[in-house]
Formats: C-alpha cells, sequence, structure tokens
C-alpha cells in the first residue's frame, strides 16, 4: 500500500512516501493510523495528535475501510484565515 506523508508529518518522517503491507486486521483507516504510530518513535512523533487522512484521493474518516484502498495520506489539519 503507498502511504503519503504532507506538510508537517513530512518533514518529521524526512520522507513523503512509503509502501507498506500491513497486516491484514488493519482494515480501516484509524487502524493503520494507530499501527503505523506502534512502528517506531518518529512514526509516532509524526502521527501524533489530529491527522486528517484521505484514500485514493477522498477526505476520509478513520472508520474508512481500506478494502480496496491504493493509496492513503496523511496530513495535519488545514486552517487559514
Amino acid at each position: 500500500m503507498r502511504i503519503l506523508y504532507f506538510a508537517a508529518v513530512r518533514r518529521v518522517l524526512g520522507t513523503g512516501e512509503e509502501m507498506l503491507a500491513p497486516p491484514p486486521e488493519v482494515n480501516t483507516a484509524g487502524a493503520l493510523l494507530d499501527w503505523l504510530r506502534s512502528q517506531d518513535g518518529l512514526h509516532e512523533a509524526a502521527l501524533s495528535g489530529r491527522v486528517c487522512i484521505a484514500i485514493d484521493q477522498q477526505h476520509v474518516d478513520e472508520t474508512a475501510s481500506l478494502e480496496n484502498a491504493g493509496e492513503v495520506a496523511f496530513f495535519p489539519p488545514v486552517t487559514g484565515g
């Protein structure tokens, strides 16, 4: 699965993309987020706090299924003024 990282998440990890194969029980966006955080301290730091998620370029919440997902993107909330 292609995992994309943007903005501050990308800066902390030092990469904008990874190809990963999460275990079968990681079947929702939230489960993927939790699994990534558990991989190492760098992922935990990069993905701490509130993180927005997109699956195949569609914004989703943490309950969204990963079934047939080609890519998942993580990025900080967008704010503006």
